[in-house]
């Protein structure tokens, strides 16, 4: 899947707790934890969504980014 324009990757660190399920599952290694929470390299992120079904409390999306 192509990256979607005007599009990036979101990470709730509300709801993130450091599973690490997101981040063992990113197939290009976009994902990595940092003090206990997932944080996205977006340069890498195809946003594939592979990793925001996996999430256990929905953590993850692709949102919007308003210009």
């Amino acid at each position: 899947m192509a990256r979607i324009p005007d599009h990036e990757f979101d990470v709730d660190d509300d709801r993130c707790f450091g599973c690490a399920a997101c981040v063992a599952f990113c197939p290009i290694n976009a994902l990595e934890l940092k003090d206990r929470l997932a944080v996205v390299n977006e340069s890498k992120c195809t946003h594939c969504n592979h990793c925001i079904p996996l999430c256990p409390v929905h953590a993850l999306s692709i949102i919007r980014v308003v210009s």
